[in-house]
């Protein structure tokens, strides 16, 4: 029987068309962060990864002819003048804890300055918890305390520890979704505290979701003030991080100085399991061959530095440093005499603080996981003027633009960032 070319064309045609609508759907669809049950915030998939870039929000560097793009400094805090309140304090107080990682503790924070703000309360400086029982730091492990209580002193008034003569058994825990808004706190939060006089904040997380609304109306300075403004490194940690920032801009001489973060996590990505897929073809993740051939589909070349928010090295990272060789885990880039302290401890929190704050101060982030680390290190990264946060997919052409693969968050100016700078 001979074969009719016609059909062939024609079956050619259609397969092409439902290969390109796959990857329509699935770029309209990666950080598309859907509203989530309490304890079911990890499991959210990206929205659409290729997008215009536009309002001349990221540019090329002229001259050069990788994708790297120039930071953007032109947005500056909204909040300053509109914090003139003088500080007013009750006898009763506000204490909480920061859990789960420091994309959490952002979050935290800001929520129990608000509580305690919008009750004239007195707010107690938190502990530091980790994932495992008895795993406990004092907040000036990690973060400068004194910057945290100087930022706040026209807004509320802040203690390093409960006084003594406070009873545990006086303190009444009241569980606040995040993004708390002064509403919710007058209506569900005000008669306990007038109650018990003193009180605990939960935050809870119905969402990651980091886009502002039309529905949230104008964002509390506050908040802004307390998620922008607050946190800081204490000196030694953050010494550690600008010597490792350092050490990967040393290793990127033939890019002046620039390097990759990816946050690309092996527990992570198995318990996400990233060979699933959702609607489109959109992935919750992407594993290092994955992140590989994305990079190097953009044009990044092969002598590229990359930094792996990766706790120590696993064979399965091997393919990604055999496309780019300059690949490295904390170990590599950590000054040798602080390992001990932050390498070998029991608790990961220093680490999780560390891979926070180099994805949010290296040139490029790559979210090879979606959830709240992206969503903040979008936020951060918003706030310090660096732009580039490529989001991954599967690129079917050999080579692609960078700036198609933009975070939506920042392409869009839909992050909750953009609300607090201007």
């Amino acid at each position: 029987m001979g074969v009719d070319l016609r059909q062939v064309v024609a079956g050619i045609l259609t397969i092409t068309m439902f290969v390109m609508l796959g990857q329509m759907l699935h770029r309209d669809y990666y950080d598309s962060l859907q509203e989530k049950a309490q304890g079911d915030a990890h499991d959210i998939e990206f929205e659409g990864s290729r997008v215009s870039v536009k309002d001349s929000l990221v540019g090329a560097l002229e001259g050069n002819k990788g994708p790297w793009m120039d930071d953007n400094n032109d947005l500056n805090p909204c909040w300053p003048t509109l914090l003139s309140d003088e500080a007013v304090s009750s006898k009763g107080y506000v204490t909480f804890s920061l859990t789960n990682g420091p994309e959490y503790h952002i979050s935290q924070i800001t929520d129990a300055v608000m509580v305690a703000k919008h009750l004239g309360a007195t707010l107690v400086l938190p502990d530091i918890r980790g994932s495992k029982p008895g795993d406990e730091r004092n907040f000036e492990d990690i973060y400068d305390a004194d910057k945290l209580i100087k930022s706040l002193e026209n807004v509320i008034k802040v203690v390093k520890q409960l006084p003594e003569e406070v009873s545990l058994r006086d303190i009444a825990i009241v569980k606040v979704p995040t993004r708390v808004t002064e509403d919710y706190i007058k209506e569900h939060i005000e008669p306990i505290f007038k109650s018990k006089g003193n009180i605990r904040v939960a935050t809870y997380f119905p969402s990651v979701n980091l886009r502002k609304s039309s529905q949230d109306g104008e964002t509390d300075p506050v908040a802004c003030l307390a998620m922008f403004g607050s946190l800081e490194l204490q000196p030694e940690l953050n010494a550690v991080v600008e010597s490792m920032i350092e050490r990967l801009r040393t290793h990127s001489r033939k890019s002046d100085g620039r390097f990759i973060a990816v946050d690309l996590r092996i527990e992570a990505l198995e318990k996400k399991n990233c060979h699933s897929t959702g609607v489109g073809g959109s992935k919750t993740c992407y594993n290092a061959q994955e992140i590989a051939v994305f990079l190097r589909k953009l044009g990044f070349a092969g002598d590229t530095t990359i930094y792996l928010t990766q706790p120590r090295w696993d064979s399965s990272l091997n393919i990604l440093k055999d496309i780019f060789p300059k690949t490295f885990t904390k170990e590599a880039v950590m000054p040798a005499s602080k390992r001990s302290k932050y390498l070998e401890s029991e608790s990961s929190e220093y680490e999780n603080v560390i891979d926070f704050y180099i994805s949010s101060r290296s040139d490029v982030f790559v979210p090879a996981i979606s959830g709240l680390f992206y969503a903040n290190t979008v936020g951060k990264r918003i706030a310090l003027g660096k732009p580039q946060v490529l989001v991954p997919a599967e690129i079917s052409e050999t080579s692609s633009l960078a700036t198609d693969f933009i975070s939506p968050y920042i392409s869009k100016k839909n992050h909750l960032a953009y609300s607090c700078f201007c």
